[in-house]
């Protein structure tokens, strides 16, 4: 019976996660709020970047939150915090409004709502974490799949400020809904496993594991953001994508987002942290060097390099967490992994202002390929030095 009742929460959470997802429809949204308020690329991509670093940046608050309440309380005042954000983002004049309504209002609701799912996930399935967390992250990544045709087809009819509003009425109410079953296992429910070694967050800090990791993680995801914010764009512009195709296109690399998080969540699981790592960043790095070469009309390098950075992206939010766990232990996972969390705030401000730089100051996207192949190369030679931490 709690096999069946944990597999329940799993398909709950990949549920919450579409909601929370959402985010990585952002280019979607980009066109025709530059056009509405008249931004540059810089501009557009700083609502995405906002909620991106409140997001990563209240993953430690949130992990404290469920350590002292329960999971449904604190799913539902971050399910609460979304809807509002997207809501009031429905109301901005201007992009200073925009940035606090969906940047900073709803970044906050998904960073403390994210690491719920997660830390209820992770203590039902302490014998098949990685894979279980893999499956369950497939929702956030694979959201776009869902929500970015939502997304296109609601600006096209109602226009763009309509459609963050229909959308915030939605996340309100289904996130709430969602939210109510949440709970932690019992200790007579709980598979047994070895959980003797664990690291406390201040004794994870004074550890050089923690260290690498968190720049591996900070690379991965400043490279996944700033393709994500800018797949959109890169499209249009340089391979002559329309509008309409585009949002397909998100839809698709969103389903390799979600694929690649189960399949490197199962090999966090079974093969070396080096090894996997050095099979992303190998990936990465490949995708870097075909995205010199886009053209217009040149579909199938377009497809084929995104394809592998948005599901090795996809793959670092099971990496992360697969490993923080295995590093650090069980017993503070839920406050540890918000602390190796704020790297992925880290990557999207500095990714995401890399783009719009590059975009500004250069006249095309295709020169970010030049610093993620540089930080791949320095994650490669970062990751040979993880090992396991010992008991301080």
């Amino acid at each position: 019976m709690k096999s069946k009742i944990r597999w329940l929460y799993v398909v709950l959470g990949i549920l919450i996660f579409i909601c929370l997802g959402t985010v990585y429809s952002w280019s979607i949204f980009r066109k025709p709020l530059e056009k509405a308020l008249s931004l540059n690329s810089t501009q557009s991509g700083l609502p995405f970047i906002t909620f991106l670093a409140f997001y990563s940046f209240l993953m430690p608050f949130g992990g404290r939150l469920i350590s002292k309440y329960s999971p449904r309380i604190v799913l539902i005042i971050g399910g609460i915090l979304v809807g509002l954000g997207w809501l009031g983002a429905s109301f901005s004049k201007n992009i200073f409004s925009l940035i606090i309504t969906y940047g900073a209002i709803a970044g906050s609701g998904v960073g403390i709502a994210y690491g719920v799912p997660i830390g209820v996930i992770s203590k039902w399935f302490p014998d098949k974490k990685g894979l279980a967390l893999g499956i369950l992250l497939s929702g956030f990544g694979m959201s776009p799949f869902v929500t970015a045709p939502i997304a296109k087809k609601l600006i096209d009819i109602y226009g763009v400020f309509n459609a963050f509003k229909l959308l915030g009425i939605a996340f309100l109410i289904v996130l709430i809904i969602l939210s109510l079953p949440f709970k932690f296992p019992k200790e007579t429910q709980k598979i047994q496993t070895d959980d003797s070694f664990y690291l406390t967050p201040k004794e994870m800090l004074k550890n050089k594991t923690f260290y690498i990791l968190w720049v591996c993680f900070a690379i991965a995801t400043f490279v996944g953001l700033m393709i994500i914010g800018i797949t959109g764009p890169v499209g249009e512009e340089l391979i002559g994508i329309s509008s309409t195709k585009i949002a397909f296109y998100v839809s698709l690399f969103s389903i390799f987002n979600g694929i690649g998080r189960p399949t490197f969540g199962y090999l966090s699981d079974k093969l070396q942290a080096s090894k996997v790592i050095l099979l992303s960043y190998t990936l990465i790095f490949i995708a870097a060097l075909s995205m010199l070469l886009f053209n217009q009309g040149n579909i199938f390098i377009f497809v084929f390099s995104f394809i592998i950075f948005w599901m090795n992206f996809g793959g670092w939010l099971s990496i992360a967490p697969a490993l923080t766990s295995k590093f650090f232990g069980a017993k503070y996972y839920s406050e540890n992994y918000g602390i190796v969390f704020t790297a992925y705030g880290i990557g999207a401000i500095l990714g995401n202002l890399t783009s719009g730089l590059a975009k500004d100051l250069f006249g095309s996207y295709k020169f970010v390929s030049y610093p993620i192949l540089v930080l791949t190369l320095i994650g490669i030679i970062l990751s040979r030095f993880l090992n396991k931490p010992s008991k301080i």
